[in-house]
């Protein structure tokens, strides 16, 4: 294999974006080598930037390759002896940023294999049903004797291979649930296939008059039509228990003696001191000893507002640490850590959630064995009748393709598919083909606040400022990256003023001069000021004046009329928050929303909605955060938009694509709506039955024929679902 810095040189003769556009792709598509030192580079931003990482590490001694995804701002380093420790600083020389990654934590995106598998078989079948139809004309047409036997032997020459091979789905499923000692809906649809096949091979051979090449292969065709929208339907992202653990530090800096030392994240003991640096995320909880700084808690809280961290403080694994750096005593590392005690609530959620099936499910767990049994039936009748296994065979097909479990495998997909078009041209994407179903049985919304309803971007509400104190406040929010400052920078009208000595205090604020007096930014306690309204908000002290600086969170668009009409529907709405009680409470008053708490914990939202389930209620979900993964995986049903956490999307069921939260009180309805669709359908998969299987029993139907039938119960179904658009 050609190392890809070399691979890259050879190119430079190009246009250097040109030449690494489809390069980064390949790798991106490739995912990692043989390696598994992984490191981030959060810096790395155009084409120069994968040429100069690649070289500076395939330049380190025992490195074989280096593959940079400037996507995922990610370096996989297939190197033998060498550490993480040992790349970095490379990195650092060149200018470059560079973090290690856990390669276990992280799961990296697989090839949709299974997908392309079956499109790949269903083109096979849809070009061979083609070609053995126009043959079939012919022999329609009247064509006989030895012209009839020639198409018909080279249409079992294109069809025989093609069932063999498209067929493989179901072969290998029916195996299976035969070798386990159970019947699945695969094993009629793989009987079906090779009797059908069986008969027509014996119909040629014997210059039969009929045979049901084509038949078989339209069969095939469209059966993997109906496992193809099941499995896409179906399909669930990673877990998000594993997003989660992508979140844990893999490393430490251990302080022993006064020395730095990098550790495991295991090898972390309770009273071990560990040195967090600004930018770092906390390896493990533990409580502040020495520094001062913010620490941006958003994952754990869901607190939108970053907090000030001093020594006395305790920190949990997973927060950022923003301006300064702090040295923790640790206090649980590893499995005992807060991190790690939500991943295992998370996944308790998803396994119990992996136990619901569908209707079509547990509709088969019956219907299949009544197949085998009617087939059976109908052959041992029409032996003992006739006397001639060559009927009776021919009735036997016939019975197992007309009662084919097509249209029942298709009766929830189609659904699913079409409800799932709607709502995603509406902004609302679905990720479970099960979601719609559980959605419809909800009474219950319980919304995340920070992000969910509101966009997540403070802004100023009211600011007590003359025009000095708007220039002063201007001028020291302008030396600031807090989210406060920016807003304030946003939201006051006017011109900074010439400040000296302008410098950030971690944890507190910003501090300078201005014409000879000290003026700050910050903190209502390292300011001066008296903190006792509520909601978000600074202090800016002039001299002996001291101003307040209120803020707010803008509503969501879409927010007030989704909850309205969700109210209008006759379903309870709730608001949980990690904000403080101001902040809620100016929210809920804003939506009408009676039902609210602050301040809650990631573990009381799981509770919370853990408690309204054990009432009885069916509760959705809906959040943004790492702090709502527990309560989105533990909910009967849950959305979560497309600005959340990968963890919190993963674990949600569907996910709003854009900012207007009105697809989801859409959702509800048109889930409502999917499931008198879904039942439409089972019964017109029933009449089907009812009317069909009696002429296949009396011998009217020949295979070809139980094929059509079959094909038509399907399109009707499809057709119904397709209503829903």
């Amino acid at each position: 294999m050609t190392d890809v810095s070399t691979d890259f040189e050879s190119r430079l003769s190009a246009c250097p974006a040109c030449d690494v556009a489809p390069l980064a792709g390949r790798l991106a598509r490739t995912g990692p080598v043989r390696g598994d030192v992984i490191l981030s580079l959060p810096t790395a931003h155009c084409a120069a930037c994968i040429t100069d990482v690649e070289r500076a590490l395939s330049a380190v001694p025992g490195v074989r390759a280096a593959r940079v995804n400037l996507s995922l701002r990610r370096v996989v380093v297939d190197a033998e002896g060498v550490t993480a420790d040992d790349l970095i600083p490379a990195l650092d020389r060149i200018g470059y940023e560079a973090h290690e990654l856990d390669p276990g934590a992280l799961t990296a995106t697989e090839a949709d294999r299974r997908g392309r598998d079956l499109l790949m078989r269903i083109g096979v079948a849809g070009f061979a049903s083609m070609n053995i139809m126009i043959l079939s004309v012919a022999v329609w047409s009247g064509a006989d004797a030895a012209t009839r036997d020639l198409f018909h032997m080279i249409s079992g020459a294109i069809a025989l291979p093609t069932v063999a091979f498209s067929g493989q789905p179901f072969f290998a499923s029916a195996w299976r649930a035969l070798r386990a000692g159970r019947l699945g809906m695969d094993v009629p649809i793989s009987l079906a296939l090779i009797l059908a096949s069986a008969i027509s091979v014996f119909e040629t051979w014997n210059s039969g008059p009929h045979a049901y090449f084509d038949g078989v292969v339209m069969l095939c065709f469209f059966l993997l039509v109906g496992r193809y929208l099941d499995y896409r339907t179906r399909a669930v992202a990673r877990s998000a228990a594993e997003e989660l653990t992508a979140l844990e530090v893999p490393r430490a800096i251990l302080l022993r003696e006064g020395a730095e030392e990098a550790v495991p994240v295991a090898d972390l003991r309770p009273g071990d001191l560990i040195l967090v640096r600004p930018g770092g995320r906390v390896p493990a909880d533990g409580v502040v000893t020495a520094g001062a700084s913010e620490i941006d808690r958003s994952l754990l809280t869901g607190e939108s507002v970053p907090i000030a961290a001093r020594p006395g403080d305790a920190l949990s694994s997973g927060e950022v640490n923003l301006t300064g750096p702090l040295t923790l005593q640790v206090t649980a590392a590893g499995r005992d850590s807060s991190l790690s005690r939500l991943t295992a609530l998370v996944a308790a959620a998803e396994s119990a959630r992996g136990r619901y099936t569908s209707i079509a499910d547990r509709a088969s767990r019956s219907y299949a064995p009544a197949v085998h049994l009617l087939a059976l039936a109908s052959f041992i009748g029409w032996f003992w009748m006739t006397r001639d296994v060559r009927v009776a065979v021919n009735v036997a097909a016939a019975v197992l393709i007309i009662t084919c479990p097509c249209a029942l495998g298709l009766a929830v997909p189609a659904v699913i598919t079409a409800a799932s078009g709607r709502l995603f041209r509406e902004g609302l994407l679905i990720k479970d083909g099960t979601a719609l179903e559980r959605l419809a049985e909800v009474d219950t919304v319980v919304f995340d606040k920070t992000g969910t309803l509101t966009m997540g971007t403070p802004q100023v509400a009211a600011a007590d400022l003359d025009a000095e104190g708007r220039a002063v406040a201007l001028a020291l929010a302008g030396g600031s990256a807090h989210p406060l400052s920016r807003a304030i920078v946003a939201g006051i009208a006017g011109l900074a003023a010439e400040v000296e000595d302008l410098r950030e205090v971690p944890g507190y604020g910003v501090e300078a001069r201005w014409q000879g007096r000290p003026v700050r930014l910050g903190r209502a306690d390292w300011v001066g000021a008296d903190d006792e309204a509520p909601g978000a908000a600074t202090w800016l002290r002039i001299g002996a004046r001291v101003h307040r600086i209120d803020f707010t969170d803008s509503l969501r668009p879409g927010a007030d009329k989704a909850v309205a009409r969700l109210r209008h529907a006759g379903l309870r709405v709730m608001i949980l928050s990690g904000d403080g009680a101001g902040a809620v409470r100016d929210i809920a008053a804003r939506l009408g929303v009676e039902e609210w708490r602050a301040t809650v914990t990631p573990q009381d939202k799981a509770a919370t909605v853990a408690e309204l389930s054990a009432q009885g209620r069916h509760v959705l979900m809906v959040g943004d955060g790492l702090n709502d993964t527990a309560a989105l995986a533990s909910a009967h049903a849950s959305i979560s938009p497309a600005s959340a956490l990968d963890a919190a999307r993963v674990a949600s069921d569907m996910v709003l694509v854009g900012k207007d939260l009105g697809p989801v009180a859409d959702a509800v309805g048109v889930a409502r709506a999917s499931i008198r669709r879904i039942r439409e359908n089972f019964a017109l998969s029933i009449l089907y039955n009812v009317v069909a299987v009696p002429f296949a029993l009396a011998g009217l139907a020949t295979p070809l024929i139980a094929a059509l039938a079959m094909s038509l119960s399907s399109v009707s179904v499809t057709l119904n679902a397709l209503r829903l658009r």
